[in-house]
């Protein structure tokens, strides 16, 4: 960088660098974050939710992570309204939605989800299957409203990602994202808060690791040893912003060395505050604690470019107040390998084109009736 380059200039030159995971290249640094939008009723993803996808793709964004969609398993999810990743009608409209992503130049991996415990919003408790978990938990309860989860619904939950990232493939995704964060399913497992098994699925954090590791490695069979499986994981919860899975760098090395191992190719580490330090003595975020333990290429996300003004500073809870310098000083150093933009991207779709091309004026601060429509 020279002296007279300008922070946007900076920005457009370190974001617009490609990525690679695995056999995939990405043409730059910028991920589209999964957001649940519930515009795909009957669970089938129409014309409207491709066209929403392919408008950020053609804009500029690298890659696309698609929100969450329900893995078929009868208590994967309850709501009508979010998409689903199994089934002859849903699959038709995934593969139309890829190849509207690839026509605009970009990429695209689905999420595939099991909501476990959790109750989603506007739903009953139980709705047509009872909801299952590692100890039938709810995040917060002391007994159980559920059904601890058997060795036969283990394997079914398996089968059913296994399942789903070879459709992915089959279909014409580039990769496959497995929701392990935010006190789902798979999180559930990973957090003591919510796994009290005494078998070989509870315990110490290697223990609680094994089910997650599992899917891992069913999904990374079920495809070409190239397809990329992407692991998005959290300490915090759904509900419970304070919840961690790791309280210092070993424990968490306990629990990502498995799933690296089961076949991750890259994590997808989930903040709220992409700035706040993890761990104490050390300025790395959680991504790249993650890169650091792992080896693998990590994501970071975590309130990007809410401010409106990207290049503006953060007054981040607990942390001084920080700037996009911080977060693109941690590209370059190769702390992590890319951003996930949420909130900033249902605001306005072209806002990886306005960062690419350095015009930052042109950002406008977000607003939650973007949330309304599918725009």
């Amino acid at each position: 960088m020279t002296v007279s380059e300008s922070a946007a200039s900076r920005a457009a030159r370190i974001l617009s660098r490609p990525a690679v995971i695995n056999g995939l290249t990405v043409p730059n640094r910028i991920a589209m974050a999964p957001m649940t939008r519930m515009f795909s009723p009957g669970g089938v993803p129409g014309a409207d939710v491709a066209s929403y996808y392919s408008r950020r793709a053609a804009a500029g964004v690298g890659l696309i992570v698609t929100e969450g969609t329900y893995v078929g398993h009868e208590s994967a999810g309850q709501s009508d309204r979010v998409p689903r990743f199994h089934g002859e009608e849903q699959l038709t409209g995934w593969a139309k939605a890829a190849e509207a992503v690839h026509a605009a130049g970009g990429t695209i991996v689905p999420q595939l989800w099991h909501i476990g415990m959790v109750r989603e919003q506007g739903q009953p408790p139980f709705a047509d299957a009872p909801a299952v978990g590692p100890s039938g938990l709810r995040i917060g309860e002391e007994e159980a409203t559920g059904r601890a989860m058997t060795r036969a619904d283990l394997d079914d939950v398996v089968g059913a990602f296994a399942r789903a990232a070879a459709d992915a493939e089959r279909i014409g995704f580039d990769g496959v994202e497995i929701h392990g964060a935010h006190g789902y399913l798979v999180d559930q497992f990973l957090w003591s808060g919510t796994n009290r098994r005494t078998d070989a699925y509870g315990g110490d954090p290697v223990a609680r690791t094994r089910f997650g590791a599992e899917i891992v490695a069913a999904v990374r069979e079920a495809v070409s040893p190239s397809f990329p499986v992407i692991f998005r994981y959290s300490q915090w919860k759904q509900g419970a912003y304070d919840a961690r899975l790791a309280e210092t760098p070993e424990e968490l090395e306990a629990i990502l060395t498995p799933l690296a191992a089961a076949g991750v190719d890259a994590f997808h580490a989930s903040t709220r505050r992409y700035w706040i330090p993890e761990f104490d003595g050390s300025d790395l975020n959680l991504a790249g604690w993650t890169k650091k333990l792992t080896g693998r290429p990590v994501i970071t996300v975590g309130s990007v470019g809410l401010d409106g003004e990207f290049l503006g500073a953060f007054a981040g809870e607990g942390s001084p107040t920080k700037g996009i310098d911080d977060l693109l000083d941690a590209l370059e150093r190769d702390e992590f390998d890319m951003v996930a933009v949420g909130r900033a991207l249902l605001q306005d779709p072209q806002w990886a084109a306005k960062v690419l091309a350095g015009r930052f004026e042109e950002l406008a601060p977000y607003d939650a009736a973007s949330l309304k429509t599918l725009s």
